[in-house]
């Protein structure tokens, strides 16, 4: 039932009591931060997200074809069964194929929805899955490809109003498939622009590219972008006028999102191979297959020393003790990378790779991807995961990520802060009260222009230290803002009978975080 004005005001007041007389209170002497030492198995900031891939209908929509309203009911699933393996982000691909998950004036609507690319759905599929991600405290990374314009090689199968109809001199064919030019300026231009309509539309935490710059190296074919090159190159190697053609998209696509929206970060997943050691004295301790650097053109470990990106996520898609691409030696070469930069390392998994018939017998052991995160503890540069994709998440094959929430996600945790946007936090909400309901121990603040907040749980009626919160032990709930003056949470895992002290903090939407409430005491 809705707070009467009345009560309402009552309810404020007596927060602000409890404030003030917390204040006047003796306060225990609290350890200073620099002895306080987070635990890396309870992280308070770490990512942990899924994939969830439109293209080929891998993840969603499942199907072309499908109602907005069988559309939405699959993407709520999606998000609700994140939540509740203790996930804080979702990484959702709305520009698969040089087409658009929302209406866009610069390419047509995907047929990964309704099966006629052009086709109208019905409703705003970015506007649902942000506000829906919202709603469960998740961030929304939207995830889009820059080249790519179809998976297969007849221009004439997409719409006549396609820019590649329009433009054909931009489209090469290769592989099988049809790629935009990096080489033909117009082209970067474009795809930043239409990267840029979502990100000035849409309340989006995140722009995320995969591994696809120039494509993957197919045999005996050739990428045909010699016309450009001679046009363009401006007397560099092929190789380096390409790498620099992926440079400028980056380093554009960078100053753009940050001069328009500058709290939306730029995250990007390259295959985690940069050069083979054997190749460069500077790589990886790997042996052998495709390098960024010199088969898709892209140097990721440029993006990160040039901190024109806020994360890199290496797909490091091989187990611990993997001959070719050992898992525990890219982990810390990639933390080498990241050292002493403002760019976040989080870890790509390849949850497909789980109980597959081909692959090694590491991938049949159930714990291997615990192990993995295990290992990332003690690199503490790395500050998340990203796992592929959400279909293989909830396949779950040998309850392997049964296990690593169990192991890993007992605690929720914030998403992490971009380095460059580490600030100061809010100001420290009220408390209202703290009470036992049916449900389990309800606690109450009042909004204070927050983003989220975070909720505290100790054992007994005690003050809090500062230590008590250093890392996520003893938080139980993570919330979205919602639009009422109070805010609430229910405890749902208090042991009735037993005495706790609950405390809030706020946090804006770059997971800054303030100081605590005044703590609020109650027997559950």
């Amino acid at each position: 039932m809705p707070l009467r004005p009345h009560r309402l005001m009552s309810v404020v007041l007596a927060a602000a009591t409890a404030l003030s007389l917390a204040a006047a209170a003796p306060v225990a002497t609290a350890a200073p931060v620099t002895e306080c030492a987070p635990s890396p198995a309870t992280p308070k900031q770490q990512l942990r997200a899924e994939w969830l891939a439109s293209v080929a209908n891998i993840d969603w929509p499942s199907a072309r074809g499908l109602t907005a309203d069988q559309q939405k009911a699959e993407l709520i699933r999606w998000y609700d069964e994140a939540a509740a393996l203790g996930l804080n982000t979702v990484v959702v691909q709305v520009r698969p194929t040089a087409d658009a998950f929302w209406p866009s004036p610069y390419e047509p609507w995907s047929h990964w929805l309704t099966g006629t690319q052009g086709q109208d759905p019905g409703y705003d599929p970015l506007a649902f899955a942000v506000e829906e991600a919202h709603k469960r405290n998740l961030e929304f990374h939207g995830w889009f490809n820059p080249y790519r314009v179809s998976m297969g090689t007849d221009v004439n199968a997409l719409v006549p109003t396609h820019p590649a109809r329009v433009h054909p001199d931009w489209v090469l064919p290769y592989g099988g498939k049809l790629y935009y030019n990096p080489g033909i300026p117009e082209v970067r231009e474009f795809t930043i622009d239409a990267i840029m309509d979502a990100v000035r539309k849409y309340d989006m935490d995140a722009v995320h590219f995969d591994d696809y710059f120039y494509p993957y190296p197919v045999a005996n074919q050739v990428f045909d972008d010699a016309a450009e090159y001679a046009e363009y190159g401006d007397g560099l190697s092929l190789e380096d006028w390409r790498r620099r053609n992926v440079d400028l998209l980056i380093s554009e696509l960078s100053a753009e999102i940050r001069s328009v929206k500058p709290w939306v970060q730029f995250g990007i997943s390259p295959f985690a191979i940069w050069r083979n050691a054997s190749t460069d004295p500077a790589g990886s301790p790997t042996q052998g297959g495709v390098e960024t650097y010199d088969d898709l053109y892209a140097d990721t470990v440029k993006w990160v020393r040039e901190e024109w990106i806020d994360y890199i996520t290496p797909q490091v898609y091989w187990n611990i003790g993997f001959t070719v691409a050992d898992y525990a030696k890219l982990v810390p070469w990639w933390s080498d990378i990241v050292a002493g930069t403002d760019v976040n390392l989080y870890i790509g998994h390849a949850n497909y790779k789980v109980a597959a018939p081909a692959q090694g017998p590491a991938w049949h052991d159930p714990n291997e991807m615990s192990r993995q995160l295990t290992f990332n503890q003690d690199h503490p540069e790395v500050e998340g995961d990203i796992y592929f994709s959400a279909a293989q998440v909830r396949a779950n094959r040998l309850q392997h990520m049964t296990i690593v929430k169990n192991d890993h996600y007992s605690r929720p945790a914030f998403a992490p802060t971009a380095d460059r946007l580490v600030a100061r936090g809010p100001s420290a909400p009220l408390m209202a009260d703290a009470r036992r309901t049916a449900d389990g121990v309800r606690v109450r603040w009042v909004a204070n222009g927050a983003t989220s907040y975070g909720v505290y749980r100790l054992d007994g009626h005690d003050l809090v230290g500062r230590c008590d919160l250093a890392d996520a032990a003893n938080l139980v709930g993570s919330v979205r803002a919602t639009s009422g003056t109070l805010q609430s949470f229910t405890d749902t895992t208090a042991v009735p009978g037993e005495r706790y002290t609950y405390v809030v903090t706020a946090l804006d939407r770059s997971h800054n975080e303030s100081p605590s409430s005044a703590p609020r005491f109650t027997k559950a």
